[in-house]
């Protein structure tokens, strides 16, 4: 996780330390990143952060300083990087997303009526499908992805026209998983969605075009046994562009 331990939204899912001032940034962490990720040997890596609303551009330079740094250091290395929306700002988005990454993931959380009660009010459902949208708009053969938590009052309605939504800005990537309260001061869960309707919903995003959709109660955004199917979805597309 990038830029600190602490963030500067309080979304009500989310358990990450908040503070309107958090510690300034390391200008050492890109480069450091890269040196510990060339230790550990691996050849697929998701980088995450914290929101950073207290920079002026939102962390976006540091984040893409470190993906640029990983590239020189293991240009073999894929990367994904899960990033924030910085407010919808198309220049810092386009910061990340030309930073040579390999997938771009940012998450839409829950469905459009509660998110202003799940999320920070500064993370807006339509805040994050313009993100998205933009991602492409600058590369289209990205692979972009989001991941959607289920359990929170959401109905079946509600879920299949966040995953149209999600597909009308060209994201080729979906996970849904349960969400778990991390503590008693957050949101509760409302439901323990069944294995069974799990299931369903990954069935409807293979019929709706998600390139891959993982969907089941203990699936995460950065999901280990997603990575394979990506990572051949990022290599198909790169030998596509020989």
């Amino acid at each position: 996780m990038l830029m600190g331990d602490t963030c500067t939204r309080g979304c009500r899912f989310c358990s990450v330390k908040t503070s309107k001032a958090p510690l300034p940034l390391d200008p050492n962490e890109p480069k450091n990143t890269s040196d510990a990720i060339a230790a550990w040997g691996l050849d697929y890596v998701v980088l995450t952060s914290v929101d950073r609303d207290d920079l002026p551009d939102g962390g976006s330079a540091h984040v893409a300083e470190t993906v640029k740094h990983l590239k020189r250091n293991i240009p073999s290395l894929l990367v994904e990087v899960l990033s924030p929306d910085f407010r919808g700002n198309k220049d810092h988005v386009a910061s990340v997303v030309n930073s040579g990454l390999d997938v771009f993931a940012h998450n839409i959380e829950t469905v459009e009526r509660l998110t202003p009660f799940v999320r920070d009010p500064r993370a807006k459902y339509r805040q994050t499908m313009e993100v998205h949208k933009y991602a492409k708009e600058i590369n289209p053969t990205l692979v972009t992805k989001t991941s959607i938590m289920l359990g929170l009052g959401e109905s079946d309605e509600e879920i299949l026209q966040t995953m149209k939504d999600l597909r009308s800005v060209g994201v080729d990537c979906l996970t849904l998983g349960q969400y778990m309260q991390p503590t008693k001061r957050h949101l509760k869960v409302v439901e323990y969605v069944t294995p069974e309707k799990f299931s369903h919903w990954g069935k409807i995003g293979d019929e709706m075009g998600f390139l891959y959709t993982a969907s089941g109660p203990l699936v995460r955004s950065s999901y280990k046994a997603g990575e394979f199917f990506i990572k051949n979805i990022v290599d198909k597309r790169q030998k596509s562009r020989l």
